[in-house]
């Protein structure tokens, strides 16, 4: 191609260049616009909510629902956990415009991975508190008007059964797992519960149970039997062989069947107690 040609071409391609930035220009104003007409519709439901209850802003159905509706339309040269980061953000920062809360995080299983995980989900304005240990966020939750808890949900060398301070009605309630999507090579693929002092019942998240169950008699044939049924951390106790569970039953089981597989594999149940629940895991 000439030179001549070169700078025709260059200078045909630049209005489309304009018009394009400008087109980016336009749709950023209107994501900010509709951001602020989002915060206007917030402002009138704490109005409304002043009236109508008292109950925390964090409602994990609905935030556990909204993310899937989030990746069922997610579509695009964006990537997908770009999307979610953002939505996240919104959505925890507007829950702590409608009431200000904090979360408290147990980073015992590795300050990076759980610092990133609080603020994948929940971004920078909400305060993020660390903790050595999960009791220690249970009893931070606990003592708070409507912070959240962050624990890991794997077994963390030396956290003990930390669950079994969530037992009491009034305790705090595992009442979300995160991240709300799983896939591979999550950014915050560190499972967490979220712990919560009760909230009203239409916001629950019930669609797996937890439960906190005390047994004798624990073995390694009695935890083969339950891990085709449920997810479970279990925490030895020197009593009789026992052990301290935290059952996470999905929709399809019931805690009868928890207990007869126990039994049939030798151990008995000792206490059962349910602490909570959340969505089901969705995976994509």
């Amino acid at each position: 191609m000439s030179e001549s040609n070169k700078s025709k071409a260059k200078s045909a391609s630049a209005p489309k260049l304009l018009e394009l930035r400008a087109e980016i220009d336009r749709i950023d104003a209107g994501i900010h616009a509709l951001l602020i007409e989002r915060g206007e519709i917030i402002d009138r439901l704490i109005k409304v909510k002043r009236t109508q209850e008292t109950s925390a802003a964090f409602r994990p159905a609905r935030e556990a629902e909204m993310m899937r509706r989030l990746v069922e339309r997610h579509r695009g040269i964006l990537p997908l956990d770009t999307v979610e980061s953002i939505w996240r953000v919104i959505i925890a920062t507007f829950t702590f415009v409608q009431a200000p809360y904090a979360v408290h995080a147990d980073f015992s299983a590795g300050d990076a991975l759980v610092r990133d995980s609080a603020r994948f989900h929940f971004g920078f304005t909400v305060p993020l508190t660390p903790h050595r240990g999960a009791a220690a966020v249970v009893a931070a939750v606990e003592g708070s008007k409507g912070d959240l808890g962050l624990v890991p949900a794997t077994n963390v060398a030396g956290a003990g059964a930390w669950w079994s301070a969530l037992e009491d009605e009034k305790a705090p309630k595992i009442i979300a797992r995160l991240p709300f999507v799983e896939r591979k090579d999550h950014p915050a693929s560190l499972p967490l519960f979220v712990l919560s002092r009760p909230v009203v019942a239409e916001a629950a998240a019930t669609e797996v149970e937890t439960w906190s169950i005390r047994v004798a008699g624990w073995s390694a044939t009695a935890a083969r039997a339950l891990s085709p049924l449920a997810e479970v951390l279990a925490v030895p106790e020197s009593a009789f062989d026992g052990a301290a569970l935290l059952v996470s039953l999905p929709p399809s089981r019931k805690l009868a069947e928890i207990t007869a597989a126990l039994i049939a594999a030798g151990a008995s149940v000792r206490t059962t107690a349910l602490v909570g629940g959340h969505a089901t895991r969705y995976t994509v």
